[in-house]
């Protein structure tokens, strides 16, 4: 069996306008969908970032994959790693997300176009073979995967545009009371049994509010966690922190306070002399293997938010778990507005990673049925968990007619990348830069 096509398809799904400390959600986000094909006419999918950058690096590997085995992906990651090493001396920056947004940054574009190969690969082996991906992995360690409520603050607007506009389900949230609604909604809907806040959106004293306000609805049996993705000094992280030490206790944790390992090492060094053990996640400081090491060393990040986009695809976040285990850190899921081909990724990783152990994070509740491109419609979210199906692959098959409408949305649309300050600036605030910390 041999690769006998490659296709890509950008599409883009309508997103609501939510907010973080990197601005405010466009209209609609951007995601291109991978179909590989095989010689036995099987075909495997996944979903990855949208937009020109991510299109071009998946383009460039046409030669690469077309006529490849599909069991054989190890040489393509070694070729893509050392075509990574020039650029990363050439370049400025780093691999974090700081400042760049998820899909981004250009140092981390050959990770995540390995992550979208090997994740149809994985799909189309599983096909041909007729095992779920999580059971080629050396088996499932749980069957149902627990996700969490990922609340955002927003402004009104369901996403889309003009006739394309969506039903606003949960209206403007720019409160405590409205988190709290909005939360009430989400569980309601989807039994998430965990609620993460997106933070560094309003003066931090407002959002000490918001997740009293949380645990005072929902009681300690609910763990709430909060990220500003950066947007706190070390100061203010520390008094978050300090002011939070019951709120974030019993299974949550603090998300990225504050910018650089040197950084989060200095709010953690803090607490604890203070008493308060509250770990310190990280989706953004850490982004790879490289970046653990440097995390452990520090005592920085006790919590390693994965994400086989990015992390280099399924069996890397299995990887991590592994070592993350080893190094007596914890290990959960990062997530970007995204549909069910990326959802069902994600559950099959999460599924095969016997030590991750939180709960994923997922937009998937922000989008919506019109967009899906899985045939069937929306993968279902019961009592806060995805259940893995009894069918091969990622157990999902693509709807080609939903494709193509996500397709035309992306033809019309007039930018080719996410820029969350472009937006603020165009739809709140004109003068809105991001700055880190901004408290």
């Amino acid at each position: 069996m041999r690769i006998s096509d490659l296709r890509l398809y950008p599409i883009a799904i309508a997103d609501p306008p939510l907010r973080s400390s990197y601005g405010l959600h466009a209209p609609y986000a951007l995601r291109t969908i991978v179909v590989v094909r095989s010689t036995d006419g099987i075909e495997g999918v996944s979903e990855t970032y949208g937009g020109d950058g991510p299109l071009a690096a998946l383009e460039s590997l046409r030669d690469r994959v077309v006529g490849t085995d599909p069991f054989q992906l190890t040489r393509l990651w070694l070729e893509l790693s050392a075509q990574a090493e020039p650029d990363r001396a050439e370049a400025h920056g780093d691999r974090t997300q700081t400042w760049l947004l998820p899909g981004e940054n250009p140092l981390d574009r050959h990770a995540r176009s390995f992550a979208a190969i090997e994740m149809a690969c994985l799909d189309l082996i599983g096909k041909a073979l007729g095992k779920p991906v999580c059971d080629l992995l050396g088996g499932r360690v749980r069957s149902a995967v627990p996700f969490a409520a990922y609340l955002f603050y927003k402004h009104a607007g369901g996403g889309g545009e003009g006739m394309d506009s969506r039903e606003d389900e949960y209206g403007e949230v720019l409160d405590a009371r409205a988190i709290v609604r909005e939360a009430r909604q989400m569980r309601a809907q989807y039994g998430f049994r965990e609620i993460k806040l997106k933070g560094g959106v309003f003066d931090p004293d407002q959002e000490i509010a918001a997740i009293r306000a949380l645990r005072e609805e929902f009681g300690p049996s609910v763990p709430l966690r909060i990220d500003p993705n950066c947007a706190w000094s070390v100061e203010t992280s520390v008094r978050v922190g300090l002011a939070l030490r019951e709120e974030l206790d019993g299974g949550g944790y603090l998300e990225d306070p504050t910018a650089t390992l040197e950084a989060m090492a200095e709010v953690r060094r803090r607490l604890l002399v203070a008493g308060v053990a509250t770990p310190l996640a990280s989706n953004v400081a850490v982004t790879c293997f490289e970046h653990v090491a440097e995390a452990h060393r520090l005592d920085a990040v006790q919590i390693v938010l994965s994400d086989p986009h990015y992390w280099g695809g399924i069996r890397h976040v299995q990887h991590l778990s592994y070592l993350c285990h080893a190094l007596g850190m914890g290990v959960s899921m990062h997530s970007n507005s995204h549909l069910g081909i990326s959802l069902m990724a994600m559950a099959h990783a999460a599924a095969a990673s016997p030590y991750l152990t939180y709960a994923c994070d997922t937009h998937y509740p922000w989008q919506h049925a019109a967009d899906e491109v899985v045939l069937g419609g929306r993968v279902p979210i019961v009592n806060g968990e995805v259940h893995i199906p009894e069918r091969p692959g990622l157990g999902i098959e693509l709807d080609y007619d939903q494709v193509a409408r996500g397709v035309e949305r992306y033809r019309k649309l007039p930018y080719r990348k996410r820029d969350d300050e472009a937006e603020m600036q165009k739809r709140v605030d004109p003068s809105w830069r991001r700055v880190l910390p901004r408290w």
